[in-house]
């Protein structure tokens, strides 16, 4: 592994226009878990201006069943739609919550894929699609993960809740962030670049005004960075195209699932592909990565790695994961089969295995718990009560137990 190396990783805010994608679509998730724990759900989203339209398949008891809307159905979709874009912020003659036009193309699952999903017979509760889903966490915060990502995260969130508060009236709802650090024998010590592109009102991108918005920036990066990172050579891009004032899905169109960097590990990490919003938990795509982050967590948290990357496979139709494989990237107290066959054991004794049913009920996955997932990262979030339960630290003893 190479000790001294730069690294970079971005975030988008809320108001991104895939993440504002991402927002409705989970919760038309919550929306159908709230009404049917074993609701099934595939929810798309396009975003462009003036316009949300929906796609996708769903089975919900009172809500959608033998082919047909129940009454009121379709109004509460499109309250639920309209609620998530004005949350955010989208009063903007491009895109507004309240005279967006909306189009709603959800219609029912496909029986060809409910039958090898559901539970019949002996047959178990099968994975939602074929795949491969990766977990992963590093020492890098105390939030075990990559501080490239965290730090990018952080910025994104102080300016939107600044924005939303009114402490920063001339932002608006878009932005990105990005985050260069150096690495010192694997662990951050500077960072060398920051770029920040947001949104703004009318006048913010000349004189006396871009002066302020270029100001706070740096203030809220120099309130969240470590001091010890930021110095004369720290290099700061902040809007560095001019004028952003159209943004959000009236200056790009925004889909469900962009962005799976973003909501993972800002590359620091493999990525199967599959991206988390719009899906129940029986698709493994979104709880099978949620387990993985889960176990390697956990792994980092009883400091049996520093590093640890942690794959599982499915494939459609079948309970039981067709592989397990753990690599501590040589930073393991242990060997990492000895350590795969603890974490197979945990998950065993914990969770029931690391089956689709199994995942679900161990995590409690089966609650509307996840628009607040859908920005600033699925990962590296705070547990509390029954939101993030991946997050939870709960399996530390048992590891270590496991690993003697």
């Amino acid at each position: 592994m190479r000790g001294d190396y730069l690294f970079t990783s971005e975030s988008v805010s809320e108001g991104h226009p895939d993440k504002v994608a991402d927002q409705i679509s989970d919760a038309i998730v919550d929306l159908f878990l709230a009404k049917d724990p074993e609701a099934r759900i595939a929810c798309e989203t396009l975003t462009t201006t003036q316009l949300v339209v929906l796609a996708g398949e769903i089975r919900c008891k009172g809500v959608y069943e033998n082919g047909a809307w129940a009454p009121g159905a379709k109004e509460e979709i499109e309250a639920a739609v309209r609620g998530t874009v004005k949350r955010i912020g989208y009063e903007q003659e491009g895109f507004h919550w309240n005279s967006l036009e909306f189009i709603n193309r959800l219609h029912g699952q496909s029986a060809h894929i409910a039958q090898g999903v559901d539970a019949s017979g002996n047959k178990d509760e099968g994975a939602g699609d074929q795949g491969i889903m990766f977990g992963y966490a590093c020492d890098e915060t105390p939030e075990l993960m990559p501080a490239t990502l965290y730090y990018s995260h952080q910025i994104l969130h102080r300016m939107a809740a600044d924005r939303h508060s009114g402490a920063a009236p001339f932002l608006q709802p878009d932005a990105k962030s990005q985050v260069t650090l150096r690495f010192h024998h694997g662990k951050p010590v500077a960072a060398t670049a920051i770029v920040v592109s947001t949104q703004h009102g009318p006048g913010y991108d000349t004189g006396d005004k871009e002066a302020e918005l270029k100001a706070y920036v740096k203030a809220v990066v120099a309130d969240l960075l470590p001091a010890a990172w930021l110095s004369d050579d720290t290099v700061y891009h902040i809007n560095p195209t001019g004028s952003f004032e159209i943004g959000g899905p009236d200056g790009d169109a925004g889909v469900t699932g962009r962005k799976i960097i973003v909501d993972t590990y800002g590359g620091a990490a493999p990525h199967g592909g599959g991206a988390f919003s719009g899906k129940d938990p029986t698709k493994v795509d979104r709880s099978a990565a949620y387990v993985a982050r889960y176990l390697a967590k956990n792994v980092v948290a009883a400091g049996l790695a520093a590093r640890c990357t942690i794959q599982l496979a499915y494939a459609i139709g079948v309970s039981a994961p067709l592989s397990l494989y753990v690599d501590t990237h040589g930073t393991g107290r242990i060997e990492d089969d000895q350590l795969e066959a603890a974490i197979a054991k945990v998950a065993h004794d914990r969770l029931g295995g690391l089956t689709p049913r199994g995942i679900r009920t161990g995590l409690g996955l089966n609650k509307p718990i996840y628009a607040g997932t859908a920005a600033y990262g699925h990962f590296g979030r705070k547990a509390e009560g029954d939101l993030f339960p991946w997050e939870r630290t709960d399996l530390v003893e048992a590891l270590k137990a496991a690993a003697e």
